[in-house]
């Protein structure tokens, strides 16, 4: 059986052929799960948010040409759809702090080593929390999603350059919220 290529499986999906769409959501829905889970800590908001992503697939494929990469699309649509949700939700007075919601661990759950690495982990997260809406996003989509820089580049509508620039300080920002949480001893 031939693999098809996302561009080549969009395209068919632009001329009509629906049933690939069900390859593209295999191959993408995963990642735009982690994507937005990781954004709200919300696993049926994110589901719903990644159903509304394939939505727009289907509703906007007339505008997808196939000369970028489908990936770099998707994710265009996939912060379309969360800024929309932002602006819902502050227009109906609903809470988006992502702060409000933190998971407390048991102490006994996990054994020494372990539990610390858990703890890190998590206080890492409510640092990534801290950072504004636009290093989160470019943190999450260049070192948990593993989109490239050139590809980010496309979607920010910049340089290679001022996406690495921008990642960096991202990254610095990150580490100083993470560094002034530990310092104060912030127990998760």
């Amino acid at each position: 059986m031939e693999i098809l290529t996302d561009n080549a499986l969009m395209l068919q999906v632009k001329s009509g052929d629906l049933d690939k769409l069900s390859l593209l959501f295999k191959r993408y829905g995963r990642s735009l799960y982690g994507f937005y889970f990781r954004f709200t800590r919300n696993a049926e908001l994110s589901e719903d948010l990644v159903q509304d992503v394939f939505e727009r697939v289907l509703k906007y494929r007339h505008t997808f040409r196939g000369d970028g990469k489908f990936v770099t699309w998707l994710y265009h649509l996939a912060r379309n759809v969360l800024a929309d949700h932002i602006k819902k939700s502050k227009k109906a007075g609903i809470s988006t702090d992502i702060d409000e919601k933190q998971d407390v661990l048991a102490d006994l759950s996990v054994p020494g080593e372990a539990k610390q690495k858990e703890e890190h982990l998590l206080l890492m997260e409510m640092a990534l929390d801290k950072l504004s809406h636009d290093k989160k996003e470019l943190l999450l989509l260049s070192k948990l999603q593993g989109v490239k820089y050139k590809d980010i580049a496309e979607l920010h509508n910049c340089t290679e350059a001022n996406v690495k620039v921008r990642v960096f300080r991202a990254i610095n920002d990150l580490r100083e919220v993470f560094l002034k949480l530990q310092a104060k001893g912030i127990s998760i």
